[in-house]
């Protein structure tokens, strides 16, 4: 099969994948991941069962995991700013044993609020479940800001 008759999974063409290879590139201060396709950007965010269980159940996350971790929140935030017109800030605070919490606020109110374990687990089965748990979390926001657009306008 040459790569003139593959083709491209249509996920790309998304916003929120799209976002997340501009951030997966952001975070990349050492340029290690310059000249790769996309796609390879991802693929540590994708665990299927079988590489979900080469994972130990205890274990420290390492710097790719952790940036992803933050790439992943950081891609959320945008698109709520992309969509709400109003700033939102995500905060991501781990530990080195990989526990931690995960906050976006727009002006003074927490649209997001997650609790982290077992980062160094961090992953979906498929880009396509990212993107819905994304969309998920990004809908629950905007709704958040709908509500309270007093306190996220301060």
């Amino acid at each position: 099969m040459t790569t003139a008759t593959l083709e491209r999974d249509p996920i790309y063409d998304t916003d929120f994948i799209k976002e997340m290879i501009r951030q997966m590139r952001a975070l990349d201060s050492y340029g290690t991941y310059d000249g790769q396709p996309g796609e390879k950007l991802l693929e540590p965010l994708v665990l299927t069962r079988e590489r979900k269980a080469q994972i130990p159940i205890v274990g420290d996350p390492d710097e790719v995991t952790m940036a992803s971790v933050k790439a992943y929140y950081n891609a959320i935030a945008t698109l709520i700013e992309k969509e709400c017109g109003m700033m939102a800030v995500p905060l991501v605070h781990l530990s080195h044993e990989g526990f931690g919490r995960t906050l976006i606020t727009v002006g003074k109110l927490v649209v997001s609020d997650r609790t982290l374990r077992d980062v160094h687990r961090f992953g979906f089965e498929s880009l396509s479940k990212m993107k819905t748990e994304a969309d998920k979390i990004l809908s629950v926001s905007l709704g958040i800001i709908g509500q309270h657009p007093d306190v996220a306008g301060m």
